[in-house]
């Protein structure tokens, strides 16, 4: 269980939390909005009504004992930034901030972001894939072009093993699962055949994927 601050409860801040909390992690949420933190407060560890562009209100919040500190502060990019850079000066140990452009991401890092999220740019370019592939269910970005996609099995693989299939050598792309139904299949079995209705997760270059996932 980790220690998560919170700072603004915006859709996204309050999605993040409620995610958090759900998964065991002990939650403060913080918002300049009295009525929404006596909204969401039933919910969580903690909640603190304060504006924190004010370092004595993040200093009796104690920044440095959490784990992590994640600024999602909304539209307001100058609070965001100076938020972040006290936060980063009052010694946490993780600081990651919202932007919605890439010069906010500049000078964030810059003022003690330790990263950056791009929520509405991710999303777009998540849904933008499932929208154009005919055959990907979900996909999760890593970098320089590589990502995770769970997709259809390809027809040419119906039939046949994960040994016959050979996909390593033939596409450079790495099965990490299959999903059967509603099962999970983790490091299937090099004898594991395929059927028409398996899903499959796997990890490789964006574009091979892309290419494989219209053939099915």
């Amino acid at each position: 269980m980790k220690s998560i601050l919170i700072i603004g409860m915006g859709l996204f801040g309050r999605k993040l939390a409620a995610d958090l909390s759900r998964r065991g992690d002990d939650v403060m949420i913080v918002d300049r909005d009295e009525d929404v933190i006596n909204e969401l407060s039933p919910h969580f560890t903690g909640a603190y009504i304060g504006d924190c562009t004010n370092e004595d209100v993040l200093r009796s919040l104690g920044v440095s004992n959490f784990d992590a500190v994640v600024v999602t502060v909304g539209s307001d990019f100058q609070s965001s930034l100076e938020i972040t850079a006290l936060v980063k000066e009052l010694g946490a140990p993780r600081v990651i901030a919202k932007a919605d452009r890439d010069i906010q991401a500049k000078f964030l890092l810059r003022n003690g972001a330790d990263e950056v999220i791009y929520p509405d740019r991710d999303m777009a370019q998540k849904l933008s894939l499932k929208l154009h592939a005919r055959n990907i269910f979900d996909y999760v970005d890593l970098s320089q072009g590589y990502g995770i996609f769970e997709i259809a099995v390809p027809k040419s693989w119906v039939g046949r093993s994960l040994r016959e299939s050979d996909v390593r050598r033939k596409y450079q792309i790495n099965v990490l699962s299959i999903r059967d139904g509603s099962e999970l299949l983790p490091v299937p079995d090099p004898d594991f055949v395929f059927t028409e209705d398996d899903h499959v997760i796997v990890m490789g270059q964006e574009d091979v994927v892309l290419k494989l996932s219209n053939k099915g």
